[in-house]
């Protein structure tokens, strides 16, 4: 059961963004049952992973600097990166969060970042692995399949994909997911 403030939140985004968290939810949860992970951490977090994400360029970086937030050059440039830190402020600040699993869960859904708990690894991973986006991304497939034996493998699979994408485009990357990728890497060699 969730807190009647997340609920409240949910129910004002947007009809497909709320189908997407209820994906992201089923995905989260039998990740968490598979590797053994806080079941209602890992619901609420998901849960409450995109209440900022439906806030858009400027209005969320006015949101940010108002709850007094840094941003980085990569945030100034893309935005939406600050979604899941701006959800996590306000879980926090105005509906009674605390339980700092959570929190990180959300803050980092979108870039991860080095020493991720166990319960943000299974936001980030069930985000990405919302069965439509898998659909649309077939690469995510692996990452999938990586994600049933070792989260760690699935989250290095994924950044490194979307890294070399990032790449190609000529877009900025985030430190924050350069720092996990890194760590990662080092654990598995």
């Amino acid at each position: 059961m969730l807190p009647a403030s997340v609920e409240a939140r949910l129910a004002a985004l947007p009809s497909g963004l709320r189908e997407h968290v209820e994906r992201s939810r089923r995905v989260a949860r039998e990740l968490a049952r598979r590797h053994g992970v806080d079941l209602r951490k890992t619901d609420l977090g998901t849960a409450a992973h995109d209440i900022a994400r439906a806030v858009k360029g400027d209005a969320l970086m006015a949101e940010a600097k108002r709850l007094g937030l840094r941003v980085n050059l990569v945030e100034r440039s893309a935005p939406l990166l600050m979604h899941g830190r701006v959800g996590a402020k306000w879980l926090e600040t105005e509906d009674g969060v605390s339980d700092p699993d959570v929190l990180e869960a959300v803050r980092w859904h979108t870039t991860g970042r080095k020493d991720m708990g166990v319960v943000a690894k299974v936001v980030f991973l069930a985000d990405k692995l919302d069965p439509r986006k898998v659909e649309r991304y077939p690469y995510l497939e692996r990452v999938a399949l990586l994600a049933q034996d070792s989260l760690d493998a699935a989250i290095l699979e994924y950044l490194s994909k979307e890294l070399e994408y990032l790449l190609q485009q000529g877009l900025l990357i985030h430190p924050a997911s350069v720092g996990l990728r890194n760590e990662l890497m080092a654990q598995m060699t």
